[in-house]
């Protein structure tokens, strides 16, 4: 069911991560991959459907892609360049988000696009601001300092004076490689988590082994699907500096298996127990910054100033926790996506969502329900078989690959 799509080129480092960033920015899902890189060329299967599992019909997205692969620039599917990029991390905590908006509209900010991601206890944001009276971006370097001295009081709170950060960014990074990257140098993956959240879906399985022989290490990741998922670990590996030579990608019921034959810059692979747990550890990190705690809310109604910072506001008043957002207004329209959880992080109340949904508007607020409930629905059948082959696809992914590099000619036996 799925379209089949194949990259070769010349070898670089990052090319696997551009060739997964487009595919994920057009908002594909990647069932299965296989990716092989010699010395010199790079060759990329992807098997792709849409959201909806279908195959890709459509030939102006194929050609799309095609193009994109060519040129990629770490830069946004969406064109950012008439607002100011404001990127913040710090200590989470409850109603912080809607503090944060507050500041904004005070300051006569208007959002043109955030994501929001919370992990660990710690959260990271990247929001583009306009002027709410021009609708230019903001120039003016005093109040800019003023935006970031704001912000960055409302992040440090009562006790988080060395880690909270607020800055304006000049690089046109890709938003969600930049969120990544500002959780992975605030050590997120590291820290305790503050709220003890009851996982919705179970997280992610991350064992890395040397292949002396070969001079490989194999990263195997095991996950529930989701889309984006490849791209979380790829961005990981490939800002961590190890360059990926050869990848599976297998995904059965609702679980997906990666598999990477990675190595570092300098032609190494992993040389410590100690690198080796970090890198346990940041793909971990990785997999559950983006994994949805919580139910998804759906807010689409046409933009006013204060909007985000009155529905923010009424989450925390109602005792709901934003554990990620993602924020867009197009043509006067919002369009905002929160994940809300009840103050411990556990599911929120039913009937506390329902009379936040009265307040901010039936008819705007929409729940959409979390995907691991929609799977339960559907029998358990699928559920029980996915588990059952889950222990034998971890060996015979490994068996895959070493198949397939004695295919290429790259080994000798893959017995």
């Amino acid at each position: 069911h799925s379209s089949h799509l194949q990259v070769d080129s010349a070898r670089k480092h990052g090319i696997l991560l551009e060739a997964v960033q487009v595919l994920t920015d057009l908002n594909l899902s990647i069932k299965k991959a296989y990716v092989s890189a010699d010395g010199r060329w790079f060759m990329d299967v992807f098997h792709v459907t849409d959201l909806n599992g279908n195959k890709l019909t459509d030939e102006s997205v194929i050609n799309y892609i095609e193009q994109s692969l060519g040129s990629v620039h770490y830069g946004q599917p969406n064109d950012f360049s008439g607002s100011t990029a404001l990127e913040l991390t710090g200590t989470d905590r409850i109603g912080l988000l809607s503090e944060v908006f507050a500041v904004l509209s005070d300051l006569q900010c208007s959002v043109a696009d955030a994501k929001v991601w919370t992990h660990n206890g710690r959260i990271a944001s990247l929001i583009h601001v306009k002027d709410s009276n021009s609708g230019a971006r903001i120039e003016d370097v005093q109040l800019i300092s003023v935006i970031e001295a704001r912000l960055r009081n409302v992040l440090k709170g009562d006790n988080d004076i060395r880690s909270a950060k607020t800055s304006v960014s000049m690089a046109v990074t890709h938003t969600e490689r930049r969120l990544h990257q500002m959780m992975f140098a605030d050590r997120d993956y590291e820290r305790k988590p503050i709220l003890e959240s009851v996982p919705t879906n179970s997280p992610a399985l991350v064992t890395v082994q040397n292949w002396v022989e070969r001079g490989y290490s194999v990263v195997n990741v095991q996950a529930k699907d989701r889309t984006k998922l490849l791209f979380d670990v790829v961005c990981t590996l490939t800002d961590m500096g190890y360059i990926v030579f050869h990848a599976t990608v297998n995904t059965i019921g609702d679980r997906g298996y990666l598999e990477f034959y990675i190595r570092h810059q300098d032609g190494t692979p992993i040389s410590s127990e100690a690198e080796r747990q970090r890198v346990i550890l940041c793909l971990e990190a990785a997999v559950k910054r983006r994994a949805s705690e919580g139910v998804r809310l759906e807010l689409s109604t046409s933009d006013r100033q204060g909007l985000l910072a009155d529905v923010t506001r009424t989450f925390r008043e109602n005792g709901l926790n934003v554990t990620r957002a993602e924020v867009s207004t197009m043509k006067e329209t919002a369009q905002n996506v929160f994940y809300v959880t009840d103050v411990m992080g556990k599911p929120a109340d039913g009937k506390i969502i329902e009379s936040v949904r009265e307040k901010i508007g039936l008819s705007y607020l929409r729940v959409k329900e979390l995907p691991s409930l929609v799977y339960h629905k559907e029998g358990g059948e699928r559920d029980e078989q996915a588990v059952g082959m889950a222990g034998t696809v971890l060996l015979s992914l490994g068996s895959m690959v070493r198949k397939n590099l004695y295919n290429l000619g790259l080994i000798r036996s893959y017995s």
